[in-house]
């Protein structure tokens, strides 16, 4: 059967996905409350009982703010690193001893018949991660809240058939938006967000083997388009040799307020 994969939301708001194989799914972060994790889970025939795991990427809460009541509520086995357990107990409030999972970065879990490979990222928070899921000979990989791509990273993300890949802001309209510069700072950071350059040059290096479809995430909804993040990477790609419109290689929405469709990672167009 393979992997697919819905993305609940993704931006500054609040962040989740959904990944199922055939005997696994499993929630990546817990960005908004229960309760609507719960509606936009629905709008995709799926519920809390379903779910045999939940993998967190790090303690911000635009990725933890239902973590605590979800978890509890549905008795589900939550994995993170010790350091991001640490750093998010305050905000996930007590969670049952047998429902914690300490998971090293780099190391690998074995649900049923998925495999979840996390990895470390450059961000500012305890000790991010990103998660790599293969099944059935298909592999998806998620990577968003990196301020740059190392070449551990793109290691990683290498031989990936589908990618969600953080495209937060265009740099012009950050520099030229209402924040304060110390918070310019740290986004255009080592430790802050990709910007949409960064993301084109991340999929320069990505395109040459198995990769089919980018889910560009994450967006700033003060500093980004979607038609720009596309448009802005088309142009990074084009500058490399790499026509992407004409291939079989498609950039693809996710939403901060609503799922994208399930998608069939190996399939060579998104389910609708």
């Amino acid at each position: 059967m393979g992997l697919r994969f819905t993305v609940l939301c993704s931006g500054s708001t609040g962040n989740a996905t959904v990944v199922s194989s055939g005997a696994a799914t499993v929630l990546v972060d817990v960005g908004l409350s229960g309760k609507k994790i719960e509606e936009l889970m629905s709008e995709r025939d799926v519920s809390g009982q379903n779910l045999d795991a939940i993998f967190v990427t790090h303690e911000h809460s635009d990725h933890i703010k239902g973590l605590g009541a979800f978890a509890r509520k549905h008795k589900l086995p939550v994995y993170a690193n010790e350091k991001t357990w640490h750093a998010m107990k305050r905000s996930v409030g007590d969670i049952p001893e047998e429902q914690i999972r300490i998971m090293p970065s780099d190391s690998t879990v074995e649900i049923f018949d998925m495999r979840i490979d996390s990895y470390a990222i450059s961000h500012d928070a305890a000790e991010p991660v990103g998660y790599c899921f293969q099944s059935d000979g298909s592999k998806l990989s998620l990577a968003t809240d990196l301020g740059y791509v190392s070449d551990k990273v793109l290691r990683q993300l290498q031989d990936s058939d589908v990618l969600v890949l953080e495209s937060n802001h265009d740099v012009n309209m950050l520099r030229m938006g209402r924040y304060p510069w110390n918070i310019k700072r740290r986004i255009l950071g080592d430790t802050g967000h990709l910007s949409n350059e960064a993301a084109g040059d991340t999929l320069t290096k990505l395109l040459n083997g198995t990769l089919r479809r980018v889910y560009l995430a994450h967006l700033s909804q003060e500093h980004n388009l979607m038609d720009i993040a596309k448009m802005t990477i088309g142009e990074v790609l084009e500058n490399n040799g790499i026509f992407y419109q004409k291939s079989e290689f498609a950039l693809c929405d996710t939403y901060y307020d609503k799922p994208t469709p399930w998608d069939a990672v190996k399939s060579k167009v998104a389910s609708l």
